[in-house]
C-alpha cells in the first residue's frame, strides 16, 4: 500500500456503496502506458433491480479496454459493480452507466462492454456500448458470450 497512497479501498475492509453514484473507483498507474493491448473484466454473476417490480436483474458483463495511463483497481471495481445490487435501473442504463463510469476513472484508450442480460418477461436484452473505434494493431478477442438460447 506504501506504493499507493492514494487507494482506500485496496488492503483495507471496505464496505459495499448501497448506490452506485457513492461507490468509488479507484485507478493505479498502467505499467506499460503507451502499448496498445486488452484489459478484460469479466462479471458473469452481476445484479441490479427492475425498476418497475423491484425484481432482481441478472447479467453477464464484459468490460473490455485498452488503458491510457491509468488502470482500474479491480477491488474498487468489484465494489462499484456490487453497489447495483439495490439499484433499480433498465438494462440499458446500467451497462451505459458502468461503461461511462470505467472510461471517466481510467481515461482508457478505448473501452467497450457488453452487457449480457438473462430474459425479463421473457425476452433476453443484450446492450453494447463503446468510446469508439477499437486502436489499429489491437487484438480483441470475442466477448465469448453466447446468444441466449433458453433451455435450446
Amino acid at each position: 500500500m506504501a506504493d499507493y497512497p492514494h487507494l482506500t479501498q485496496l488492503g483495507q475492509s471496505a464496505v459495499l456503496a448501497d448506490d452506485p453514484d457513492k461507490a468509488v473507483l479507484e485507478v493505479v498507474p498502467n505499467p506499460h502506458p503507451g502499448e496498445i493491448y486488452c484489459v478484460r473484466f469479466t462479471a458473469p454473476e452481476f445484479t441490479s433491480l427492475c425498476p418497475i417490480t423491484g425484481q432482481p436483474d441478472f447479467a453477464h458483463l464484459v468490460i473490455d479496454y485498452v488503458p491510457g495511463d491509468s488502470l482500474v483497481e479491480s477491488k474498487s471495481l468489484k465494489l462499484f459493480l456490487g453497489s447495483f445490487r439495490n439499484h433499480g435501473a433498465f438494462h440499458e442504463a446500467c451497462t451505459v452507466m458502468i461503461g461511462k463510469r470505467v472510461a471517466e476513472a481510467t481515461k482508457p484508450v478505448w473501452l467497450r462492454i457488453g452487457g449480457y442480460w438473462y430474459p425479463r418477461g421473457g425476452i433476453p436484452i443484450d446492450v453494447f456500448w463503446q468510446t469508439g473505434a477499437p486502436p489499429a494493431g489491437l487484438w480483441l478477442p470475442d466477448q465469448g458470450v453466447p446468444t441466449y438460447r433458453g433451455r435450446g
